[in-house]
């Protein structure tokens, strides 16, 4: 009987091993022999391709269906794709023209779409290490450059294709990576970071954020109100528009591709500024001044003249609902050692909702035609001063009462007197 030779020292390149045979064969490529920064670029690539295949599809068809209009006779049908192209690049902010006129209101959804597509490539296709990931983003980078470049867009049209390239790239294109089985965790990731920043302010970052996304989910309540308010001005328009079964399905996406930004409006709305839609126009809970606008059934569901004032003014208390839930979010995690750390906390928290809204604002703002409608969306400023503002009040309401470090610094404050 042989002798025992004790147990196998398990080596790193075996770990790997066992942990690839481990791994769930959804997640195993054809590609999984190639250089990772290789991996990475064909993830970026597929990422580009299915978003750009999501709007081409569709234009082509519609080409198809409208090609015996003698209208038509002259018109290619790789003018469908173009306009597709210039579509996909209006996602990733660069502005188009549309009869003479520059268009540079974000479609949101379509963005949304973009890195959607960027996501599940990468958590199907990517591989969470740096040189992965770098090679991800570089890709999809230089595919939106080349696609601005093949549809003859200027010099700065090129400079916006790189900037929306990277960032819708980099967030769509990150969060699969770290979807994927080998990622480190996000807490991980960001620990040598979150090591170098005091704790209140990491505790207000965290907060800050869930206050952000509690609000846009307060606004996505606020515009199917509005929408089930509309509902009769909506059907009027499709009724006037008058469109066959193509001309519906057409409209039909485009304002899937708008519906986020009226999401975005509905939270200026809630936080008090309001916005436009078109020069001379304010939607506000203080009040309504409408104007002529495009015959979009989507615009119908805007609020009405009659839907401002009294108890609507009281629509940015909810910020300050919000602000008390993000001061209960502060109180549980944070850790005071003085008295000033819950104000540092509460202060990066209500900073940090109001510029991720004030982002958001700006990416729902900008020209959508000619004359009137170069002015559409919110002051985002404006908005992400009062969202702060109000963030800060229901924060400070509820954190700072409740701060035993808080209050023991006023008691050795009145004992000091």
């Amino acid at each position: 009987m042989p002798p025992s030779t004790g147990p196998v020292p398990v080596t790193g390149r075996v770990r790997r091993v066992l942990q690839d045979d481990a791994r769930p064969s959804f997640f195993t490529s054809a590609i999984d022999g190639a250089p990772r920064w290789a991996v990475g670029a064909l993830a970026a690539l597929q990422g580009a391709a299915l978003s750009l295949l999501v709007l081409a599809v569709p234009a082509v068809a519609v080409f198809v269906t409208t090609s015996a209009d003698p209208s038509n006779v002259d018109v290619a049908w790789t003018r469908a794709v173009v306009v597709a192209a210039n579509l996909w690049l209006l996602a990733h902010g660069v502005p188009v023209s549309a009869g003479g006129a520059a268009v540079s209101l974000l479609p949101l959804g379509l963005t949304l779409l973009a890195g959607f597509t960027c996501y599940a490539s990468a958590r199907r296709s990517g591989v969470a290490t740096r040189s992965g990931a770098l090679a991800s983003v570089a890709t999809y980078a230089a595919l939106t450059v080349l696609v601005a470049l093949v549809c003859g867009v200027g010099a700065g049209g090129v400079v916006r294709a790189l900037l929306g390239g990277v960032v819708v790239g980099g967030l769509g294109l990150g969060a699969g990576l770290l979807r994927r089985p080998e990622a480190p965790s996000w807490p991980v990731l960001v620990a040598p970071l979150a090591d170098r920043l005091p704790g209140p302010v990491v505790v207000g970052l965290r907060a800050g954020t869930l206050a952000a996304a509690a609000l846009v989910a307060v606004a996505a309540v606020v515009t199917a109100v509005w929408a089930l308010a509309g509902r009769a001005t909506v059907a009027d328009v499709v009724r006037m528009l008058e469109l066959d079964a193509v001309g519906g399905v057409v409209l039909a996406l485009a304002q899937l591709a708008y519906a986020p930004n009226l999401v975005v409006w509905a939270l200026a709305w809630v936080a008090g500024p309001g916005f436009a839609v078109g020069a001379g126009t304010r939607f506000a809970p203080a009040e309504v001044v409408d104007g002529p606008l495009p015959a979009l059934p989507l615009l119908g569901a805007l609020p009405a003249p009659d839907l401002a004032g009294g108890a609507l003014l009281a629509a940015p208390a909810l910020l300050v609902a919000v602000g008390l839930l993000t001061g209960l979010a502060v109180h549980r995690r944070l850790v005071p050692t003085r008295g000033r750390d819950v104000l540092v906390a509460v202060g990066t928290a209500a900073a940090t909702a109001g510029l991720l809204v004030a982002a958001l604002q700006l990416a729902a703002a900008g020209a959508a035609g000619p004359g009137r409608m170069t002015q559409v969306g919110a002051a985002a400023w404006l908005v992400g001063l009062a969202v702060a503002g109000g963030v800060a009040l229901g924060a400070l309401l509820v954190a700072v009462p409740s701060d035993a470090a808080v209050r023991a610094s006023l008691r050795a404050r009145r004992e000091a007197r």
